[in-house]
């Protein structure tokens, strides 16, 4: 095609191209959607197209463009195919797209931007949320007319909605993670009240158990762990406390942006201290100032190994990685890790970018922060002798059993030839030959003993006379008396604070910590608005701050999308951590769109977006199959009707406690260390690594108190697919493998269950064995049986052999209503 720059040529390309491309298509739209996948951040052959400057650089083989002449530019010879280079190799561009394309070359490639420097984002979740207008709907809530304008689209009609049955038990599993008790089940269902539904979950969410519940949503998301990892898998003391203050900023309704502010800055945007004003209680003020700082314990709690702490230097870069990688799973839904060694190959996300956040997190390092007021801690100080105490009693122990092992030495030695002995207590370093061949003998009769020095004692058992051994266990009771008077920790809070040395963060090769390039200032990502560097001073209040203002094109559309997910079994994008490039693009993207932007409209409440979602008829559909949706959408992507779940590891260990009645609703605290079989300590690496609580009322706490132990997660969780809690998990894997039917029919937790659930069902129904089985179905099922299931039931009892205890017919039928599909299944 010829190209010149009389206006009337190019007026009628411009024009045939308008009318042959798409409404909106431009030149730079066309290379974004055709071109940006190889020549974007991946750059391949050196070029470059998404800004003009580098488009006119161009790569390996020279300029891409000549602005003016197009028939000369590179760029257009290989999208009209007429040289060398055949762009792009796999799908020409149409007639419509070349004309635009060299139209906008031979005018002079004009390139229009907001910002000089920055490249004006393409893919849409780069862009800033737009509030779409609502469909026009016969439903009043805005989320169902957003989904009904989709299945028109695709041509599908929705399901039957779910029986207040099924609905009562969907809504209680998905917003506390327990099954309904058989009253609240008939309270909802026999209530006609045409507000039933709204109270219903008016009352859910104002319970405790929301937080418990969504708490372990978040803490999934933020990868939170007792532990550091790894082989030593060192302990975080106060892991615990930001995992506890997860659960009550859900259950208060903190705003979301203050949230992510807390967590991200918390110590910059609200330092204060916990100063007494006069009484002896601290002003709830600066309590919440506290629990602020308590949040930026999500930076405290990543994975780290032990050897790190070796080199300074590796030990802070990776702990920055983790801080960015984090950050940006968590609040942008992204994979910016990927840039770590190199620009991302897919999203606008460069190394430069990556070590830019990674500036902003280093000049902060872990503290310790006391919980209690200067009375408290003045209060620990006075103690403190009884710590001393406990000390004076250890040393006198230690003494005394040092000197029954050196009797024990002595007389071994005394067994031996003098000269025999004296090489043995020649340094090891200045024995002759002879000597050594001597001191080895004496070595292997001490080692035989369990006497030797590098062996800790593993194997000696003290000899105590009568008068050592009452001495002995006079020390050890006294010892246990002070121990119980003394108190050993002050009480603290991990979180993140201001180092004292700020280094500098150096551009890295491939992600080599050695830093030897260029300097770098903090700053975000510049696909994300990120221009020029962020205040020197506090850092990470710039970005917390950045992260939650209202236009934010990530933040409040990843947490509607989390949200839907956790709610409907799949996002609207179905990759919640990934929004980029290679993540799926949203199913219903207004939706999605009108969600963030209600979210900041309701003051960022999760509470009222719960009850917006809770409240639509897309959510309250059936499971019901229907064979002509499905085989247009066969995944379900546009929500026709509700997808089945099977319950997540916790949720299963939650709701067999709460059937079998043994659930004990304590709140908060260190984590709950559970026993595990002979046969699963010996996965351990170190048993005493695996402090079991002592108490037995604590082995029936909720599941999200129970040990997070990186190096060995809790085995009946991992079989059920809880995540990897080294990285960020935005979504949960749902496998179906033989241990998992055989852990619920055989492990002691789930026979034990049973068993108190046949203890439950025999107090409350004495010599009924129909009230028995109706019972169960109703704490377990939320119905009655069937008249066959009854028959069967009935008949199982009745023929079964005598048993007790977990053996009993009536444990046994437990067990088997506990592995129904219906129990481990939300409809």
């Amino acid at each position: 095609m010829l190209f010149c720059n009389g206006k009337g040529v190019l007026g009628v390309l411009v024009s045939w191209a308008a009318l042959a491309a798409p409404p909106g298509e431009t030149a730079r739209s066309i290379l974004e959607r055709r071109c940006l996948t190889c020549h974007g951040p991946a750059r391949m052959s050196g070029l470059d197209l998404r800004h003009i400057d580098t488009i006119k650089k161009g790569g390996k083989r020279g300029p891409a463009i000549i602005p003016g002449n197009a028939e000369q530019s590179l760029l257009y010879q290989a999208v009209s195919r007429s040289g060398e280079l055949k762009m792009p190799p796999d799908q020409p561009l149409t007639a419509a797209e070349r004309t635009l394309l060299g139209a906008w070359i031979q005018e002079g490639a004009p390139w229009d931007q907001a910002a000089a420097g920055t490249p004006e984002p393409s893919w849409w979740a780069f862009q800033k949320v737009v509030r779409p207008v609502v469909p026009a709907a016969p439903v009043p809530n805005p989320v169902d007319a957003f989904v009904l304008q989709a299945l028109e689209r695709q041509g599908l009609k929705a399901v039957a909605p779910a029986d207040r049955r099924t609905l009562v038990r969907r809504v209680y599993l998905d917003l506390h993670g327990l099954p309904p008790t058989p009253a609240e089940t008939a309270e909802f269902v026999t209530d006609a009240a045409p507000d039933a539904y709204e109270k219903l979950i008016d009352r859910l969410l104002a319970s405790p158990r929301y937080g418990e519940r969504w708490g372990r949503h978040w803490l999934d998301v933020v990868r939170y762990a007792d532990t550091g990892g790894f082989e030593t898998d060192l302990y975080y003391a106060n892991a615990w406390r930001y995992r506890d203050y997860v659960i009550r900023s859900l259950n208060d309704d903190k705003p979301y942006d203050r949230f992510v502010q807390e967590q991200v800055a918390g110590d910059e945007l609200w330092p204060g201290d916990l100063a007494l004003e006069g009484v002896n209680e601290i002003p709830p003020r600066k309590l919440r100032e506290l629990e602020a700082r308590i949040g930026t314990g999500l930076y405290t709690i990543g994975p780290t190994y032990h050897e790190a702490a070796l080199h300074g230097e590796q030990l802070r870069y990776e702990w920055l990685t983790d801080a960015v990688d984090t950050t940006g799973q968590a609040f942008l839904g992204l994979t910016i890790g990927c840039a770590r060694c190199h620009d991302h190959k897919f999203d606008p996300i460069s190394q430069v970018d990556y070590h830019r956040l990674m500036a902003i997190f280093a000049g902060s390092e872990e503290r310790q922060v006391s919980v209690v007021s200067k009375m408290g801690e003045f209060g620990y100080k006075s103690a403190y002798p009884s710590v001393l105490l406990v000390e004076e009693y250890q040393n006198a122990i230690g003494r005394l059993e040092t000197k029954v092992r050196n009797r024990a030495t002595a007389r071994i030695k005394e067994e031996f030839p003098l000269e025999a002995v004296q090489a043995f207590d020649t340094p090891a370093g200045r024995r002759t030959p002879a000597q050594r061949e001597s001191a080895d003998q004496i070595d292997a009769a001490l080692a035989r003993a369990g006497l030797q020095e590098n062996a800790a004692g593993k194997n000696f058992v003290p000899q105590y006379t009568p008068e050592e051994r009452e001495e002995r266990e006079r020390l050890i009771r006294e010892l246990g008396q002070a121990a119980l008077k003394a108190r050993f920790d002050p009480q603290t809070a991990t979180i993140l604070g201001r180092a004292d040395v700020i280094p500098e963060v150096r551009m890295t090769v491939r992600g080599d910590f050695h830093g030897a390039g260029p300097v770098v200032q903090p700053g975000v990502p510049l696909i994300l608005g990120g221009v020029g560097d962020l205040p020197a001073d506090k850092k990470r209040t710039a970005l917390a701050l950045w992260l939650t203002t209202p236009d934010h094109p990530l933040t409040a559309r990843v947490m509607m999308n989390r949200v839907w997910a956790w709610h409907f079994g799949r996002g609207i994008v179905g990759t919640p951590g990934d929004f980029g490039r290679q993540g799926e693009p949203p199913s219903h993207p207004e939706l999605l769109d009108w969600l963030a932007s209600e979210f900041v409209r309701q003051g960022w409440s999760l509470k009222k977006m719960h009850r917006l979602l809770l409240l639509s008829n897309t959510y309250r559909l059936s499971g019901q199959f229907d064979a002509g949706n499905a085989r247009t959408d066969p995944d379900n992507r546009y929500f026709w009707r509700m997808n089945r779940r099977r319950l997540d590891a916790e949720q299963l260990r939650d709701a067999v406690l709460a059937v079998a009645g043994t659930l004990n609703p304590k709140m908060g605290g260190r984590p709950v260390i559970l026993p595990l079989t002979d046969e699963e300590k010996s996965g351990l690496w170190a048993p005493h690594q695996w402090p079991t609580s002592l108490d037995p009322a604590e082995h029936h706490r909720r599941s999200v108190y129970v040990y997070v132990k990186r190096s060995f997660p809790y085995p009946m969780f991992s079989m059920f697919d809880a995540p990897e809690s080294s990285v960020s998990c935005p979504r949960r894997d749902a496998t179906t493998v033989a241990p998992q039917a055989l852990a619920l029919l055989n492990s002691r937790f789930m026979l034990q269950q049973a068993g108190a659930l046949a203890q439950r069902l025999e107090k409350q129904h004495p010599d009924d064995s129909n009230a028995r089985v109706n019972a169960l179905w109703q704490l377990a099922l939320s119905r009655s049986p069937s008249p066959a299931e009854m028959d069967q039931a009935l008949s199982f009892l009745t023929t079964t052999g005598v048993g007790s205890g977990q053996t009993s017919p009536l444990a046994q039928l437990c067990v088997v209503v506990l592995n129904m599909n219906e129990f481990l299944y939300v409809e």
